[in-house]
């Protein structure tokens, strides 16, 4: 079990009980990081096609509906 994961497991099962909950909080935060990631990734992507929509052919168009 030479695999990161494996290492990781092993180091997780010589910590001290009382730090346990410090490692679960680590990892929470990673978690909570790369969720944030993908949210920024999807706003920047949403901003991207505003511009697509912003011009004049489509706001004459819309004015009138």
């Amino acid at each position: 079990m030479n695999t990161a994961k494996g290492i990781l497991l092993k180091l997780i099962d010589e910590i001290p009980e009382n730090q346990i909950r410090e490692v679960i909080d680590f990892i929470l935060f990673l978690k909570n990081k790369q969720n944030n990631q993908v949210f920024k990734d999807l706003l920047s992507a949403s901003e991207s096609s505003i511009d697509f929509w912003d011009n004049d052919i489509d706001d004459g168009i819309w004015n009138n509906v």
